[in-house]
């Protein structure tokens, strides 16, 4: 730690996924294998090339959020308010006048409201411009759910939205431990939403060339580090953490899940979609978050990986991991989470960094599943299809998006 930083701690959870609508569910969901891969319900998708998702299932807001809220709402602005309602809970977090100012949101998201900017598109082509909802633009705007999880909240520190596509909701937990760091808030709820499966989200992934097509079965479209993987399964949701100085959270008395140690990003500078040949740009951004924690690789227990199902990203993540940590690479587990959620875009680097803390709190990693054809070029523990005990000390958790962006976070046991 360097000379003059405050130490970061993780004390607060709140999860929206495919496979559970809370954490206690989500790790219930992930260290049991449950898949969250179906057929699309929350649009016809029958002219549709991709015609499946991973879709967030049961959820209602009205237990967090006012009805008319719920109504006006874009539906990622709704999870990630109740991913941060849940994890301000989780950590016993009292936002009032005298800390309010002290306290922060960063909530990043890849795409935004793309729903209302649909829904509202057509209302204008086929009603004209006088009917279009004045909601239009506020719930379009990436910076929404974090702008509406302060409000819900009361807090009015620093308040910031990136939209690093994939890497959004990465970047916005390592930015949130910077200003931590720095002294410039006491806390911050950060973390990512998405909800991108609407017509326009999933054909456009899908004429990108991004997206398994594998409808005949859905299940095991999401396979990362599997030789027969053909492309990503879009999901949506949100993740969101509290952050506190570690001074802050023991003056309150907060239990402490984990400890945030190290934030590497880079770009590549390449290509819009693809990943620089050989993860380059990926191990740079994991030496970099070691860097930060002063950590060497051997310190290194687990790495959630980006893992897409994607050809181009998982081999090229298994380079980047390997020229990060060397022979170390081959002796610790490396799983990649999306097999069960899909992708979340912006909101996959919250989910995934709660995972990441849950798997060091409980001494659990969870596995890759759908994983039956080894790839040579994919020669890492991908931890295939079962849970695996295991004491965790020091967790990687990387993020790449579309632009080059790439990110990793590094978390730390506490004792």
């Amino acid at each position: 730690m360097v000379e003059g930083l405050h130490r970061v701690v993780v004390t607060g959870l709140g999860a929206v996924t495919p496979i559970g609508n809370d954490v206690p569910s989500y790790w219930e969901g992930l260290t049991t294998g449950r898949n969250g891969v179906a057929g699309i319900t929350l649009f016809d998708a029958s002219r549709h090339a991709c015609r499946f998702a991973a879709e967030v299932k049961g959820f209602d807001p009205r237990g967090w959020l006012e009805p008319k809220e719920a109504k006006r709402w874009d539906r990622f602005c709704q999870f990630g308010v109740v991913a941060a309602k849940q994890a301000v809970a989780d950590a016993g977090l009292t936002i009032d006048e005298a800390s309010q100012h002290r306290i922060g949101t960063a909530i990043g998201s890849g795409v935004g409201g793309l729903l209302m900017m649909e829904t509202q598109a057509q209302v204008l082509h086929e009603r004209g411009p006088d009917r279009v909802s004045p909601f239009c633009v506020p719930m379009m705007i990436p910076n929404m759910a974090t702008g509406l999880a302060a409000i819900a909240l009361g807090a009015k520190g620093p308040s910031s939205a990136v939209a690093t596509a994939c890497a959004a909701g990465s970047n916005a937990i390592g930015d949130a431990f910077r200003l931590i760091q720095m002294g410039l808030a006491d806390a911050m709820v950060c973390g990512g939403a998405e909800s991108a499966i609407t017509p326009l989200g999933v054909a456009g992934f899908a004429s990108a060339k991004a997206l398994s097509f594998r409808n005949d079965d859905p299940a095991t479209a999401s396979r990362p580090f599997d030789a027969e993987r053909n492309g990503f399964v879009i999901g949506e949701g949100a993740g969101v953490l509290v952050l506190e100085s570690l001074d802050h959270a023991q003056a309150r008395g907060a239990r402490i899940l984990a400890e945030v140690v190290g934030y590497g990003m880079t770009c590549d500078a390449h290509h819009i979609t693809s990943p620089s040949p050989g993860g380059v740009g990926g191990a740079e951004a994991m030496r970099l978050a070691l860097r930060d924690a002063r950590l060497e690789p051997e310190a290194v227990s687990y790495v959630n990986a980006h893992g897409t199902s994607t050809q181009a990203n998982d081999s090229n993540e298994s380079s980047a991991i390997k020229s990060a940590l060397g022979d170390h690479a081959f002796r610790i587990p490396v799983s990649s989470t999306k097999s069960m959620t899909g992708h979340l875009l912006g909101g996959s680097g919250g989910i995934e960094a709660v995972a990441a803390v849950l798997a060091m709190e409980h001494g659990v990693v969870p596995p890759t599943i759908n994983y039956t054809n080894p790839d040579p070029a994919c020669d890492l523990d991908v931890v295939p299809n079962q849970a695996r005990d295991q004491k965790l000390d020091v967790v990687l958790s990387n993020s790449f998006g579309f632009g080059g962006h790439n990110v990793c976070l590094a978390f730390r046991r506490m004792p």
